[in-house]
């Protein structure tokens, strides 16, 4: 019996030390990019060029790490299909503004100007297709709302 235990302990504490060991611990390289465009509720159009966070793995990391974001930049996470996108900060030193983007392309939610490391999570309020993370403030500054529309090749409606 105790040497059950023992072999259960040391498997226990493997499993946790490689789990431990796949934790990022700096940023991830730039991921490709491709054009968004944003089309305001009075018709300005705001393009961005975005970082596109596709795998597991790159969604994973994200933005952590990083020391910016350029204010024509961000990142683009495709969940590949409608579900409720849950975000934190951790490891993320600067603030983001997320929006949470229907499968249609229209802007569910916002959250603005996140605080850095925060484990607190970060909701999208509803099943979405893709969170958007843009440099803090930037939606207040651009005038982003609810129900703007986000063009790019995801959505179907790219120009």
């Amino acid at each position: 019996m105790k040497r059950r235990l023992l072999l259960l302990g040391l498997i226990a504490f493997s499993w946790g030390a490689h789990a431990q060991s796949t934790e990022p611990t700096g940023p991830q390289p730039e991921l490709p990019k491709e054009k968004l465009i944003i089309v305001t509720r009075d018709n300005r159009t705001l393009a961005f060029q975005v970082e596109m966070a596709l795998t597991p793995e790159q969604q994973q990391v994200g933005e952590m790490f990083r020391t910016s974001v350029p204010e024509d930049g961000g990142m683009l996470f495709d969940w590949g299909q409608p579900q409720i996108s849950r975000m934190w900060m951790k490891n993320t030193l600067v603030s983001l503004d997320m929006v949470f983007i229907n499968q249609d392309g229209t802007i569910r939610s916002i959250a603005e100007n996140t605080v850095p490391r925060s484990l607190a999570t970060v909701d999208s309020r509803g099943p979405v297709r893709a969170t958007l993370e843009l440099a803090g403030g930037t939606t207040a500054k651009l005038n982003i709302r609810v129900g703007d529309t986000v063009r790019q090749r995801i959505f179907g409606n790219a120009p």
